[in-house]
C-alpha cells in the first residue's frame, strides 16, 4: 500500500473506524498522488523564471490557444476554459456549490460536511462511489423502480449486488417497511449496506413526503445504532423540482448527516438537471458523517481519496464546464432564471395530473404516484409496454420509454403544456389498437 494511502487511512481510522471499515479494498488503497501534480503546483508558486512542468503549451506567457476556438468562448479567458482543472475541481466552484447547498438545505446549517469534489456529472459520481465503497458481494439497496444505469455501474462494471424492494405501498406512498425488511435481510449476509435513495425518482417522478423522509432517517439511524454499517447515498440529480407542498424539499442527506457513527451519508448532485446543462457534465460528491475531533481532517482524507479516483479515471472535469457553471451561480439573475424554468416545469406537471383525472384512461392504465422531477410512469393493463412503444413510434411518431412488460416512462420535461392531453390521447389510441 502506498504510504500516502496509509496516512489517509490512519486519519480516518483514528476519527471513526466504522468509516474505514466501510471503504472498499480499492478505497483503502486510494490516495491523491504527489508526483507531477504536486511538483507542478510548487513550480506554479515559486518558478518565477522558467516553469517547464505542466503538460500544457504557453505562448508569450499566456495559455496557447487556437483563435477559432477562443472566438466561440465568450467572457472566459483561456486560463479559465482551456487549461486542466484540478482533479478535486476548481476551488471557487466547490465553495460556491457548498454555499448553495447549505441554503437549499437549511437542516445542514448546524452540521459539518465536506467540501464537494467535482465529478463528470452524477453518472461518474456513482462510478466513483462504486470504486471507493463497494466490495465484491456488497448489497446496494434500491427500490424496484430505478434508473437502469445503476445496474451497469454497480453490477456489470462493479462487483456489488443490487437488492430491490417494492417502492410503493398499497396506498401509493413510499414503502418504508419494505426498505427496512430488505436492509435487514441483506445485513445477515454482510455487516455493511449501501442504501441508494433517488428523489425525485427516475423513472416515476416521485419524491418522499416530509413524514416519509423522517421515517427513513429514523430507520437508517436506528439500524446504524444497532450495529450495522450503512452508507446512505442520495442521488439528487433532479433536486429542487418539487411541485407539491407535502414533498420534502430538502435532500434527505440533510436529515441523516451526523446522526450516527456507523451511518455515512454521501450526496450526489450537480448542475446537469438542476440548471439545465446536461452536456456540461458537472456533478459533485459531498460527504457527511459523525466524527469525533477535527472533522476537517477526515473530510480532507475522503476528498483526497475521491480526487485520487477521479485522477485515475478521467483526470479532471472540463475546466470550461466548471467555469460556466460557476459564472451562472454568481450571476445576479440566476435565482430569477431558475424560478422561471421551475414555473414551466411545475405547470406541465400540474396539467398532466389534471389530464390524467379523465376516467377515459382508467381502463388502459394506472398512474404511478408522481410529484416532482422530469418524469412520470404509467402501468399498462392490457398491452405489452414494448409492443406499445414500438407501435406509437411507428404509427404516431411518438417516443416513450418502455420499462419491463407493463411500464411506460413519459418525460414531461420535454413536452409542451398544450401538447400533454394530445400525447395521452395518442397513447390511449395506440393501446386500444393493439388490444383489438
Amino acid at each position: 500500500m502506498n504510504p500516502l494511502a496509509k496516512e489517509l487511512n490512519e486519519i480516518i481510522l483514528n476519527a471513526n473506524p466504522h468509516i474505514y471499515d466501510m471503504l472498499s479494498d480499492t478505497g483503502k488503497n486510494l490516495y491523491f498522488p504527489k508526483g507531477i501534480l504536486t511538483q507542478s503546483a510548487e513550480a506554479k508558486e515559486k518558478a518565477d523564471k522558467y516553469n517547464a512542468t505542466v503538460g500544457m503549451a504557453t505562448e508569450k506567457g499566456q495559455t496557447m490557444h487556437l483563435p477559432s476556438i477562443m472566438n466561440k468562448i465568450c467572457g472566459l479567458a483561456p486560463e479559465e476554459s482551456l487549461t486542466y482543472a484540478p482533479s478535486f475541481g476548481i476551488m471557487p466552484l466547490r465553495k460556491a456549490w457548498k454555499e448553495a447547498m447549505m441554503k437549499k438545505n437549511p437542516s445542514l446549517n448546524d452540521k459539518v460536511i465536506s467540501l464537494p469534489v467535482v465529478t463528470n456529472a452524477i453518472t461518474h459520481g456513482l462510478r466513483v462511489i462504486a470504486d471507493l465503497w463497494v466490495d465484491e458481494g456488497d448489497a446496494i439497496i434500491l427500490p424496484d423502480k430505478i434508473w437502469g444505469n445503476y445496474n451497469m455501474i454497480f453490477e456489470t462494471l462493479g462487483t456489488g449486488r443490487i437488492c430491490k424492494y417494492q417502492m410503493f405501498d398499497k396506498d401509493g406512498g413510499f414503502n418504508v417497511p419494505a426498505l427496512k425488511k430488505c436492509i435487514q435481510t441483506e445485513s445477515i449476509k454482510n455487516s455493511k449496506a449501501i442504501v441508494l435513495l433517488n428523489f425525485p425518482n427516475n423513472p416515476t417522478g416521485y419524491s418522499i413526503t416530509k413524514e416519509e423522509g423522517a421515517e427513513i432517517a429514523v430507520l437508517l439511524t436506528g439500524l446504524a445504532n444497532d450495529g450495522l454499517n450503512i452508507i446512505a447515498v442520495t442521488d439528487d440529480a433532479y433536486f429542487g423540482l418539487f411541485y407539491e407542498d407535502e414533498v420534502l424539499k430538502e435532500s434527505i442527506f440533510a436529515q441523516m448527516t451526523g446522526k450516527e457513527p456507523r451511518l455515512l451519508t454521501i450526496k450526489l448532485d450537480g448542475a446537469t438537471k438542476e440548471d439545465y446543462v446536461w452536456g456540461l457534465r458537472v456533478g459533485f460528491i459531498t460527504y457527511g458523517a459523525s466524527i469525533e475531533g477535527n472533522a476537517s481532517l477526515v473530510y480532507d482524507a475522503l476528498e483526497r481519496k475521491t480526487a485520487g479516483c477521479v485522477r485515475g479515471s478521467i483526470s479532471s472535469v472540463s475546466h470550461l464546464s466548471q467555469s460556466i457553471v460557476l459564472r451562472s451561480l454568481e450571476s445576479d439573475s440566476y435565482i430569477a432564471e431558475k424560478a422561471e424554468k421551475f414555473g414551466i416545469m411545475k405547470r406541465r406537471a400540474l396539467e398532466l395530473k389534471q389530464v390524467l383525472l379523465d376516467p377515459k384512461y382508467d381502463d388502459a392504465w394506472e398512474v404511478y404516484p408522481f410529484n416532482s422531477g422530469y418524469f412520470m410512469c404509467i402501468k399498462l393493463k392490457y398491452v405489452n409496454a414494448e409492443h406499445l412503444r414500438v407501435h406509437l413510434l411507428d404509427k404516431y411518431g411518438t417516443g416513450l420509454i418502455a420499462i419491463g412488460d407493463t411500464d411506460l416512462r413519459i418525460a414531461f420535461s420535454c413536452i409542451e403544456e398544450d401538447d400533454i392531453r394530445q400525447l395521452f390521447d395518442t397513447i390511449l389510441a395506440g393501446a386500444k389498437e393493439l388490444r383489438i
